[in-house]
């Protein structure tokens, strides 16, 4: 169900919501769904979230139904949460639990399953509530003198933030192995291409598409958690093979996406940041199109992106737009720069995509003379791997080069 409050500032609809509410639901297998609604609140209650006679009407459909899990799309207090489970007889999810079970049963890579362990856990820390009547306090020593020890919650909480240091323990190597891999990548003299965008926009049908790949794409939300990487060779002016691309799919965005998940899939997301330039897949056939670019905007944001980094919108699923709505989309690209409308399903537009995509890095270069000692064995073969060099003479002390380079090589050059 998807509450409704009067007072909450959204950028969507309810209907809309509750819709992809039960897309994320539909995410999770053996998870049959039987039912969906919006629910009208003209205010939170604190300690049941709805009213009392929606509570009584809830649990009557509830127990006719035989339901065992209720799906809250929207965030529940820990209190509210014991409340209506006890009420209900069920189990309960809000959004961000629910989020936090797709990405346990999709994550492959031992940092994806890392990542998820320790947001879980940061969840799971916030849903600790007195429960435990029948230990209402446990005794320091063997009870007899002292004062009171710790309460059972905070023996759980404990125990979780033990887990949590060691779980952080493990992910700071996969993380640092996953930066030798960038600073290694960083040599390489190709430019980094980096697909975003809402989850189920077709970011993964449209990496296939572009690589020859085959990462898994499914019509659900968060088919794709682990990033993937593949290199494209873009055709030149002429449609002839030209420069050579590393392109990486990412994890998709959602609105309200958990703070926890944030934090926790901020390693997986640097990958962007590393990006020469960026594609917006958008799902243009969806309603709430215009509102899910914003949500992605939001993020990248929040991510400190460089807005110096080009992006290029894709206006993705152009076979599922209304006949009557094709041309005038067409047109509305066709006014607006940076704007290419595909079908990444039939490949209609793709060509087009990878010439503009491949102008990006024809930019404008500069010639620079640069010595470099012997030593800089390194960098002179990395000068060559890019080939920037135009002229080469060896000298008493080293090198005596001239280039010709791009702003986006130079940058490059001087990250080794």
């Amino acid at each position: 169900m998807h509450p409704d409050l009067k007072s909450a500032r959204t950028r969507r609809l309810a209907e809309h919501g509750l819709a992809e509410a039960v897309s994320l639901a539909a995410a999770l297998p053996d998870l049959h769904v039987l039912g969906a609604e919006v629910v009208r609140l003209p205010k939170v209650q604190p300690g049941m979230l709805f009213g009392a006679g929606k509570v009584e009407e809830l649990t009557g459909r509830f127990k006719a139904l035989k339901v065992d899990l209720v799906l809250v799309d929207g965030p529940v207090t820990p209190v509210q949460q014991r409340n209506l489970e006890k009420e209900w007889g069920v189990k309960l999810l809000d959004r961000t639990g629910l989020i936090l079970e797709i990405f346990a049963d999709r994550a492959r890579t031992r940092e994806g399953v890392l990542q998820v362990e320790l947001a879980a856990l940061s969840y799971q820390r916030t849903r600790l509530v007195r429960a435990w009547t029948h230990l209402e306090r446990q005794r320091g020593g063997f009870g007899f003198v002292g004062g009171p020890g710790e309460t059972q919650i905070e023996a759980d909480r404990r125990a979780i933030d033990d887990q949590v240091i060691r779980l952080k323990r493990q992910l700071d190597k996969v993380v640092k192995t996953r930066e030798l891999h960038r600073a290694s990548r960083r040599k390489v003299p190709f430019p980094l291409v980096a697909l975003v965008g809402y989850t189920n926009a077709g970011k993964s049908t449209l990496f296939n598409r572009m690589t020859g790949a085959e990462v898994l794409a499914k019509d659900m939300l968060f088919a794709t958690l682990d990033p993937t990487m593949r290199g494209v060779v873009l055709p030149d002016e002429k449609g002839a093979p030209g420069r050579k691309v590393i392109v990486s799919d990412t994890v998709g965005f959602i609105s309200d996406l958990p703070t926890q998940l944030v934090a926790a899939f901020r390693a997986t997301l640097e990958e962007v940041l590393e990006a020469d330039l960026i594609l917006h897949v958008r799902d243009i056939s969806h309603p709430e199109t215009a509102e899910q670019a914003a949500d992605v905007t939001d993020i990248l944001t929040s991510l400190k992106v460089d807005p110096k980094v080009p992006v290029i919108e894709v206006w993705n699923k152009l076979d599922l737009v209304e006949p009557s709505q094709h041309e005038a989309l067409l047109q509305q690209a066709q006014n607006r720069s940076g704007v290419f409308p595909v079908s990444a399903l039939t490949g209609a537009g793709i060509d087009r995509l990878l010439t503009a995509i491949s102008a990006v890095f024809g930019e404008e270069k500069t010639q620079e003379r640069l010595d470099l000692p012997f030593a800089a064995g390194k960098a002179r073969a990395w000068l060559h791997a890019e080939g920037v060099i135009e002229a080469e003479e060896m000298a008493e002390d080293g090198w005596d080069i001239q280039v010709l380079w791009t702003a986006r090589q130079k940058k490059r050059y001087q990250g080794l």
